[in-house]
């Protein structure tokens, strides 16, 4: 149908952006085509040390699920997640073809070894989530592709993470967020991953700060040097949300207490995140 309809057909899934986005009148697609109906799009399914989400698996589906439970921060990700009626509505694969510079998915999923499958009528690819984000709100998806399938490795042991938001409000998009995913032996961090949402055209991937702390003790001096090279990985933007020094302090506080409970997760302990409200 994509291939049939060209530029004037515009895919539906969850509906959570496109709909409004038609309200405005900022997209007035000629034809929707209702990917509700395709069966065999919704399940999350584990194989190997690997988790398979299918792309119009929804929000509230991976925050109740058992098997993505085993990645904490998937769970931080879907739980804070907008609202309820957004949770139930939205689906993993349309959030990241949407590339929305303010969406949750893409941040997280920067952070993990994530596999993004495309297909068309003709062909199935899996690209690496950092060659499928390409810009704001555009993807490596062609016109006639839809996202298929994400596909997640599962962390090794010894492995933790979390994701944290300030919010105004539950169903705002965040001010700034922070995903950190980290791999410790004991008190030293074997492997740090750390992506900083809502303060530029993408996800940001926080290396100086990775490297703060990779193959180091998390000291508070470390812990110093990471903040601060998150802070200054973020290219914030002044807006009805905040000014850009507001956004980089934000992104700090944010990063410290990912990484305090990625720590604590790795040790094994049970550690309950939610969003920052204002």
């Amino acid at each position: 149908m994509l291939a049939e309809f060209g530029d004037d057909a515009k895919l539906l899934a969850g509906g959570q952006s496109l709909i409004p986005l038609m309200k405005l009148r900022f997209a007035n697609p000629s034809h929707l085509i209702d990917l509700n109906f395709v069966a065999g799009t919704s399940y999350i399914r584990e194989e190997n040390g690997t988790l398979y989400f299918g792309a119009l698996t929804r929000h509230a589906e991976i925050e109740t699920s058992p098997a993505a439970a085993k990645i904490p921060i998937i769970r931080d990700c879907a739980a804070g997640i907008a609202d309820v009626q957004v949770r139930n509505r939205g689906t993993i694969g349309g959030s990241l073809a949407e590339a929305d510079p303010s969406g949750d998915w893409a941040t997280v999923l920067m952070t993990l070894q994530t596999e993004v499958r495309c297909q068309n009528a003709t062909q199935d690819r899996g690209l690496q989530l950092a060659d499928f984000i390409k810009d704001a709100y555009t993807t490596a998806l062609a016109h006639d592709e839809v996202v298929s399938e994400v596909v997640v490795k599962v962390p090794p042991k010894g492995s933790g993470g979390a994701y944290l938001a300030f919010k105004r409000s539950a169903p705002v998009y965040p001010t700034a967020s922070a995903a950190v995913q980290l791999a410790m032996a004991g008190e030293v961090c074997r492997d740090a991953a750390i992506a900083l949402g809502c303060v530029g055209l993408t996800a940001i991937k926080a290396k100086d700060a990775e490297a703060a702390l990779r193959g180091q003790p998390v000291t508070k001096k470390t812990l110093a040097a990471a903040v601060e090279a998150a802070r200054a990985a973020a290219e914030p933007q002044s807006d009805m949300r905040g000014s850009a020094d507001y956004k980089r302090t934000l992104v700090g506080a944010l990063v410290k207490r990912a990484i305090d409970v990625a720590v604590r997760r790795a040790r094994g302990e049970q550690v309950e995140v939610s969003h920052i409200y204002a």
